[in-house]
């Protein structure tokens, strides 16, 4: 009888350790991050690199790829942006695009682009931070909070031999939401 119940122990244990629910299989406490990093500035705005970091452990954004759009906080547009596209125009005399497009992001990966935004502030204490970001990929939705100004990104330089940092840099935080 005591062989039987050690057994029935030792089976109850093995079964916890290989079962898992689809729960687990399906939770991911990661998050898509966002870091906005003004690089320069220009006569009427700044440079900008965004930088879309996806934190999740099993959450890949599949192809066609993952979408990110905000709303200005005064009358900005893009002037130009290298590594992503804008898909939506609105008043073509001032290409006011507000929402960028890219690709594939694996889990654990990350995906940058170039942005040069105008007019807008020239200084740290006069630029203004883009509201209402969205983040989308296909059959995934998510809720991003505000955009908060953070410690500055460094980067080291591709001699390796200093560091240089950003202007500015804006964080915003979008958490997965629902599977649709």
């Amino acid at each position: 009888m005591e062989s039987l119940f050690s057994g029935m122990i030792i089976l109850l244990l093995v079964s916890f350790s290989c079962f898992t629910s689809s729960e687990a299989l399906t939770s991911n406490k990661g998050n898509i991050t966002i870091k906005w990093d003004l690089m320069h500035w220009t006569p009427d705005g700044y440079e900008a690199v965004v930088t879309a970091y996806n934190n999740q452990k099993q959450r890949s954004i599949p192809s066609p790829g993952w979408k990110m759009s905000w709303r200005w906080a005064q009358k900005e547009v893009i002037w130009s942006m290298v590594g992503a596209k804008t898909i939506e125009q609105g008043d073509c005399s001032m290409y006011k695009a507000n929402c960028c497009k890219g690709g594939v992001l694996k889990a654990g990966s990350a995906s940058s682009f170039q942005i040069t935004v105008g007019p807008a502030g020239t200084s740290n204490s006069t630029v203004r931070m883009a509201v209402n970001f969205m983040f989308t990929a296909p059959k995934q939705q998510y809720i991003c909070g505000p955009a908060k100004n953070v410690m500055r990104t460094k980067f080291i330089t591709a001699d390796g031999r200093r560091t240089t940092s950003a202007l500015m840099t804006w964080r915003i935080t979008c958490a997965f939401h629902k599977a649709t």
